[in-house]
C-alpha cells in the first residue's frame, strides 16, 4: 500500500495507535512491544539531540516520517528542519530529515537492513542505530545509491559529533545514550 493509502487508514480510524504498525516497504509490519531499556536509550537520545538542535530544526521522538511513497517508520528519533507546527497537516517527508535515528534491540536485523535502505534511499544524510545488542552506536552517512558509503561502530567510551546538514553542533558521549 502506499503512504497515502496509510494515513487514510489511520485518517478512516481503521488503524490505530493501538495497532502498533509501522508503513514498510508498502506493507504494514508490526512494532514489538518496547522494553524499558528501549525507552530510556530513546528519550536520551531525543534530549541530546534537543540540547543541541538549532534553530529551525526540531527534534522528533518515535514520529512518523514519509519516505518514497511507500513507507512511512515511526524512527526513535529525528532531526526536522522547520517547526513542528509546519507539519499539523502532514508528517515530514525524508526531504526535510537532517538526521534519523533508530533504537535497536531485537528490531537490530530490520533496522541495518530494510529501514537502513529506506532511510538511504530517501537520502537522509545521517542514520544512527543505537545498538542495544552489543551496546554500541553504529553512524551511518553520505547516503548514495540506496545505501550509505560512511559506517562508523562506536563504542561506550567513544563519543558522536552530531552532524546536522554539514554542520557539526557538538558531541555526545555514547555512553550518554544507552541505557
Amino acid at each position: 500500500m502506499s503512504v497515502d493509502q496509510y494515513e487514510a487508514m489511520a485518517d478512516a480510524e481503521i488503524l490505530t495507535e493501538q495497532d502498533q504498525v509501522e508503513l514498510i516497504n508498502g506493507f504494514l509490519v508490526t512494532k514489538t512491544t518496547k522494553k524499558p531499556a528501549h525507552s530510556v536509550a530513546a528519550r536520551a537520545v531525543a534530549e541530546a539531540l534537543a540540547r543541541l538542535a538549532p534553530g529551525g530544526y526540531f527534534v522528533t521522538r518515535e514520529d512518523p516520517i514519509r519516505i518514497g511513497g511507500v513507507s512511512e517508520p515511526d524512527p526513535g528519533a529525528a532531526v526536522v528542519r522547520g517547526r513542528s507546527r509546519d507539519f499539523a497537516r502532514r508528517h515530514p517527508d525524508s526531504a526535510q530529515v537532517a538526521l534519523v535515528v533508530e533504537v535497536a534491540d531485537s528490531s537490530l536485523s530490520l533496522d541495518r537492513t530494510e529501514k537502513l535502505r529506506i532511510y538511504a534511499s530517501g537520502e537522509i544524510p545521517v542514520y544512527w542505530i543505537v545498538n542495544l545488542v552489543d551496546g554500541r552506536l553504529e553512524v551511518y552517512a553520505q547516503p548514495e545509491a540506496g545505501t550509505y558509503q560512511v559506517v562508523r561502530t562506536l563504542d561506550p567510551t567513544e563519543a558522536v559529533t552530531v552532524v546536522v546538514d554539514g554542520r557539526e553542533l557538538g558531541v555526545v558521549a555514547v555512553a550518554d545514550l544507552l541505557p
